[in-house]
């Protein structure tokens, strides 16, 4: 049977353009479509313009921090439309350039919404055109949850609004305790909202490590984010230009905004997974094996769609596992043990490896390693912010297991932590390592005394 394409890529996120660049680079008939702005959630509506708005909340401290090194700093003011003009006009060059590179490398790009209607074809909408594949890959990734069960549910933003509000509110109410939730209270704190957070469970970021979470909690409250924890939202409703939230506890409060950050969920409604044979679990996400096969011999799924490790660079490195097994004779499948993770809440956190809960339950025997300080740079602002440093190492084999840094640029250090605890380096050998002084950074090769 002849084809129109070899692979045909519903989804133009960061895996999906990626395994079809790839692909089309090994001399395969690609073409990818995409019903958003090409580049995907990282890209157009994450991690890229979250980056962005991370920094623009960070200057503020900055200039308070300044102040003790001798600069003499006025009134600070802060322009919200500068940085969403900014941040957007950012956005279009980097959708223009993934554009560029798609074109570039021969792939015919669809800027529609594409359906499965079958083993080896799509339907383009709304033209209703039919194209065929030999293969075909959905890459269509996530999308914010909303708790549809709470009247008013509608009157809440999501991450997804959050880049594109036409105005700062005073006050602000965020639901969540992930990643997402926390990093957004930072963020709209830094530039001057008065930020709530409310949460159903006791401590945010469940799955971090215990000291990582603790270390997140302070600094939320030093922030100064009010915290509603072990409370859910009932209800919202709107009156006189305001949000009003009705609390678990019986308590409401009015606010400016209301933002839901309560999850996300692979983005598969309405994909005709169904007349493809596509199986998919209880929480809608595609079952794949190590191989990104689904169900259907040669329809293929990777990144966030998965719901495996929801990452862009996991995305990333998935769609070139993809590209090499299917289309260049290489099958390569991935290692999900040692992923490095980054949180940019401020200060900012990052991870790798186990945490404490999970290495002793794994291991007879662990030694951990802890240390808290000042950094350098806040002595002289009188800024009280902490960072804080954790090593997890087996008490057999002295390999490091987890390493756990809240602290300024903790994605920066975690990234290269990642290729020690990559490469089975023993805590012998970071304390080989002569330090480089003064900085946070040597605290990982210098920590001697055991906690346990």
């Amino acid at each position: 049977m002849d084809f129109d394409y070899d692979l045909f890529t519903i989804g133009a996120g960061s895996g999906g353009v990626r395994a079809s660049r790839l692909t089309a680079q090994f001399g395969a008939k690609v073409a990818i479509a995409e019903e958003s702005r090409v580049g995907g959630t990282c890209v157009v509506r994450g991690c890229v313009p979250k980056k962005f708005f991370v920094y623009a909340s960070h200057f503020g401290d900055l200039i308070d921090d300044a102040k003790g090194y001798g600069w003499q700093t006025g009134e600070k003011s802060f322009h919200w439309q500068t940085l969403l003009q900014r941040k957007d006009n950012e956005i279009d060059r980097l959708n223009r350039l993934y554009i560029k590179n798609l074109e570039k490398a021969g792939v015919t790009i669809f800027h529609n919404r594409a359906v499965l209607t079958g083993p080896h074809s799509v339907r383009l909408l709304p033209e209703g055109r039919e194209i065929t594949a030999r293969k075909i890959l959905i890459a269509t990734g996530g999308r914010p949850t909303k708790a549809q069960n709470v009247p008013g549910h509608e009157l809440a933003i999501t991450s997804d609004e959050a880049f594109h509000l036409e105005q700062l509110p005073e006050k602000m109410l965020i639901a969540g305790g992930g990643y997402i939730a926390v990093e957004f209270a930072c963020i709209f704190a830094g530039l001057g909202v008065d930020v709530t957070l409310v949460h159903r469970g006791d401590q945010v970021l469940r799955g971090f490590d215990q000291d990582l979470r603790d270390f997140t909690m302070a600094a939320l409250v030093h922030r100064g984010v009010s915290l509603k924890m072990t409370t859910t939202i009932e209800q919202i409703s709107y009156k006189n230009g305001q949000r009003m939230a009705l609390f678990s506890n019986g308590e409401s409060e009015s606010f400016g905004q209301i933002m839901s950050a309560i999850g996300r969920h692979p983005h598969t409604y309405g994909l005709g997974l169904e007349a493809a044979g596509v199986a998919v679990d209880d929480k809608q996400a595609i079952i794949v094996d190590k191989y990104y096969r689904t169900s259907q011999e040669n329809i293929f799924a990777l990144g966030d769609v998965t719901n495996r490790v929801n990452l862009t660079p996991v995305a990333i490195r998935e769609g070139v596992a993809f590209a090499e097994t299917q289309f260049n004779n290489n099958a390569q499948t991935l290692n999900y043990d040692v992923i490095a993770k980054a949180v940019f809440t401020q200060p900012a956190l990052g991870s790798v490896g186990l945490t404490e809960e999970q290495a002793r339950a794994a291991y007879k025997s662990i030694h951990i390693y802890r240390s808290e300080f000042r950094p350098m740079r806040n002595i002289l602002g009188d800024n009280p912010e902490k960072m804080m440093m954790k090593l997890i190492v087996d008490g057999e084999t002295n390999r490091v297991l987890g390493c756990h840094i809240g602290g300024e640029e903790a994605g920066e250090f975690i990234q290269l932590v990642a290729i020690a605890l990559t490469a089975g380096l023993t805590k012998a050998q970071f304390d080989q390592t002569i330090a480089v002084h003064p900085t946070a950074a040597e605290e990982l090769v210098t920590m001697r005394e055991k906690l346990s």
